[in-house]
């Protein structure tokens, strides 16, 4: 079923994703279907109804899976951080050389995933964005999914003998997150290699 109509329905599931690979159970159907849908169309605009609709289940199917709309975000965030990790630290393992260069093949990655034609930005950002302020769970969540990233950048901190490391993570941070932002918005992948020169100053 292809949910959204700017989505091709032949396209090939993205490595970094979710989105497009098989889903056989009840549950399965749900989170696809929430994932695409929240992911290009917004979470806060997607309602319970249309992803059921869309997945093809009672609306009383996806309450027995998930007891309210937040705990289905929850899901959603959890399934894409992890394929996305996977995919990421997986071409970050492939990098050799110094603490220095291998943290400079990360804005290279950055950029193979921004030219991605079906790239609609980082789902935690973006949930994050629309949000209430005070919603600790979901900021938890987004920790969590970021701490593997900065402990990452924190251990090549150290490695490079920086007497604060945390700094560089912060540093780093800034520039990951708005280039992120920065390419979803213009959808110009070339922002990483901004982020990449801003980076080899630090």
């Amino acid at each position: 079923m292809n949910i959204n109509p700017d989505i091709p329905a032949n396209r090939s599931p993205a490595a970094w994703s979710c989105i497009g690979q098989p889903a056989d159970t009840p549950r399965d159907r749900i989170l696809s279907a929430a994932t695409e849908l929240f992911c290009h169309n917004g979470f806060a605009a997607t309602g319970v109804d249309t992803i059921a609709h869309h997945a093809g289940t009672a609306k009383s199917t996806l309450y027995a899976h998930f007891k309210s709309k937040d705990n289905l975000i929850e899901a959603v965030l959890e399934r894409e951080g992890q394929a996305w990790r996977s995919w990421f630290f997986g071409q970050l393992n492939k990098t050799a050389g110094t603490p220095a260069q291998k943290i400079a093949s990360v804005f290279d990655i950055l950029e193979l995933w921004f030219s991605d034609p079906e790239f609609y930005g980082c789902p935690f950002i973006n949930a994050i964005s629309e949000s209430n302020s005070e919603d600790d769970r979901l900021r938890a969540a987004v920790a969590s999914h970021k701490s593997h990233l900065n402990l990452w950048l924190h251990a090549q901190a150290l490695e490079m003998g920086f007497s604060d490391p945390g700094a560089l993570v912060r540093q780093m941070t800034v520039l990951i997150d708005g280039a992120i932002v920065a390419a979803q918005v213009s959808r110009d992948a070339s922002f990483a290699r901004v982020a990449k020169e801003i980076a080899a100053r630090l």
